[in-house]
């Protein structure tokens, strides 16, 4: 400090007068006040190592539910198209968790995009526009009619290729 703070502290200091009966023995000068904002807080090692802890075990609880919300995303996208009985099934168990307003189970999907910060509702609304938008058409064999080879020559020849 300098000497000019170290003054002005001193001009500032609360007065201490053993004779008024309003004044208890024991006041504080400014100087011991801002002596004290400086001190260091004291942490025993049991306190450290729980605060540790638990912010180890919020960060686990996150990426378990950062990796349930996108195994079901995945699944979701993956086998919206699905024909089999098992991959069909998959999915609908996903579709289902996601539509799910519940919030009674800790990992229910709106409760994992509360916590996650994610608006569940858009979340929702985007994987069924895009299911909507591919139809479910994910993996399936599309047929063409047979054509025949003179047939295409002469469609090419009609649009000018």
């Amino acid at each position: 400090m300098t000497n000019s703070n170290m003054s002005v502290l001193m001009e500032n200091r609360l007065p201490t007068r053993s004779s008024d009966p309003t004044m208890k023995p024991r006041d504080i000068s400014a100087e011991d006040k801002v002596q004290e904002l400086f001190q260091p807080d004291t942490l025993m090692p049991s306190q450290y190592f729980d605060r540790i802890r638990r912010r180890a075990s919020a960060d686990g609880e996150r990426r378990l539910m950062v990796a349930i919300l996108e195994d079901a995303v995945d699944v979701y996208r993956k086998q919206a198209g699905a024909r089999d009985r098992k991959r069909r099934q998959l999915f609908e168990d996903a579709e289902s968790w996601i539509e799910s307003g519940d919030t009674s189970w800790i990992f229910s999907y709106e409760n994992i995009c509360d916590v996650l910060g994610i608006d569940a509702g858009y979340l929702r609304k985007g994987l069924r526009v895009w299911k909507q938008r591919t139809g479910g058409a994910r993996g399936q064999v599309v047929s063409f009619p047979d054509l025949d080879p003179a047939a295409l020559e002469r469609e090419q020849h009609a649009s000018g290729y």
